[in-house]
């Protein structure tokens, strides 16, 4: 995985950083490669997980960066690798046991392939040849998804999750598919019941006291 050799600050900075740049790419592999640049030589004096096709030794582009003594981080920055795919990177400097910046260590993240994932999954989740919505003559009375819309959009407005509203809030929440008709399907309560973890009697029950009428179904729960 590594590459390496020792002039000058290079024997500092090898010893010092090389296993913190081994530790970097071993976590991101191999997805990850870590340069060491020496900026007195202004040589790559260390590589971790070779991406770039660089080799210890090669002139470093350390000049691109315009380094500031007083700076210590650089980026994230974007970058083009050899095969034109994009990285992303940030540069460190770093020092020698006298405090002074001896030099710089540059994480390179290969980021090309999760946008090949990236689009992979939109094209995935949009679809190819899929109706903006299901089709009216074959879902015309379609009350569970209208139900559905209706109470994530309530849901949305109070900032609520539906595995955590309280008995007011289901008690609210029928009332407010009541007013909306939502039980005018058949089945509606039952499915109602079901999405906020309530018994079909006490469903039952507020639509009782919302319609100010015996509901039949509800005898069977007495």
């Amino acid at each position: 995985m590594n590459r390496k050799r020792k002039t000058g600050n290079a024997d500092v900075l090898v010893k010092r950083y090389a296993p913190i740049s081994d530790g970097l790419a071993l976590l991101f592999f191999p997805y990850a490669e870590v340069v060491i640049h020496d900026t007195a030589s202004k040589k790559v004096v260390y590589i971790a997980n070779n991406l770039s096709r660089r080799e210890v030794g090669d002139d470093s582009a350390i000049d691109e960066l315009d380094i500031d003594p007083a700076k210590r981080l650089y980026g994230p920055y974007e970058k083009v690798n050899w095969d034109g795919r994009r990285m992303r990177s940030v540069s460190v400097t770093l020092e020698d046991d006298k405090g002074a910046m001896a030099g710089v260590m540059c994480v390179n993240f290969n980021i090309a392939v999760f946008e090949e994932i990236g689009n992979v999954l939109e094209l995935f989740v949009r679809g190819v040849g899929v109706a903006p919505s299901h089709p009216l003559d074959l879902f015309k009375d379609d009350w569970q998804e209208r139900i559905n819309v209706f109470l994530h959009r309530w849901l949305q407005e109070r900032q609520l999750a539906i595995n955590s509203l309280s008995r007011d809030h289901k008690r609210e929440l029928v009332e407010a598919l009541y007013i909306e008709g939502a039980f005018k399907g058949k089945s509606a309560a039952n499915y109602v019941a079901n999405l906020l973890g309530m018994g079909r009697a006490t469903v039952y029950k507020h639509l009782k006291a919302l319609r100010g009428e015996l509901i039949p179904e509800l005898e069977v729960y007495k």
